[in-house]
This record gives structure tokens, C-alpha cells and sequence, in this order.
């Protein structure tokens, strides 16, 4: 998929980007290529490839679940001028 100079620039206006004139045509030509590729990596055939969450087969390092800390909640409360039911209360910023 080749692009040309005005959706170039159309990405760029909604991208909020500025790209200067003489530059459009380099921008065209690689966004191209990125796309070609794309459209490369979507033609092989993956049906029976299990997906995977990480490149490497590796697991996790858990720890236990365990409360490591008290609850001081009342203690940080104490200090902030507007709490109700275990939260602390801000004034409105967004009308």
C-alpha cells in the first residue's frame, strides 16, 4: 500500500505532528514500506502457532500474599481535611 503526499500530511495533522514540505516524500515512502511489511507479516499462515505472552519460556518468580505492613489508614486519614468512609475527599477540578 503506497501512500501519497496528502494522507501523509492528513496523518501528520492527526498525529498533531508538523512534517515540513520538503520532507512529505521521504515520509511517504517510509510509511509505505512499514505498511508493505505489515501487509508481509499478515500474509504468513499462523493457524497453528499457540499464542504466546513472552518470547521465552519462562514463569514468573511469586512471593507469598502475605500483609507485610499494618493498616495505618486512620493514622494517614488523621491529617487530610475532608475523609468519608475511608476516603480522602478533593475538591471538583473538572466542571
Amino acid at each position: 500500500m503506497a501512500l501519497d503526499a496528502s494522507e501523509v500530511e492528513k496523518i501528520a495533522h492527526l498525529a498533531r505532528l508538523s512534517i515540513a514540505g520538503g520532507d512529505v516524500p521521504e515520509y511517504a515512502r517510509n510509511l509505505s514500506n512499514i505498511l508493505a511489511f505489515v501487509e508481509q507479516l499478515n500474509a504468513v499462515d499462523c493457524s497453528g502457532v499457540t499464542p504466546m505472552a513472552h518470547p521465552l519460556d519462562t514463569r514468573q518468580r511469586l512471593r507469598e500474599d502475605t500483609v507485610t505492613e499494618p493498616n495505618q489508614r486512620d493514622k494517614f486519614q488523621a491529617h487530610a481535611p475532608k475523609v468519608e468512609a475511608g476516603l480522602y475527599l478533593v475538591p471538583k477540578v473538572i466542571e
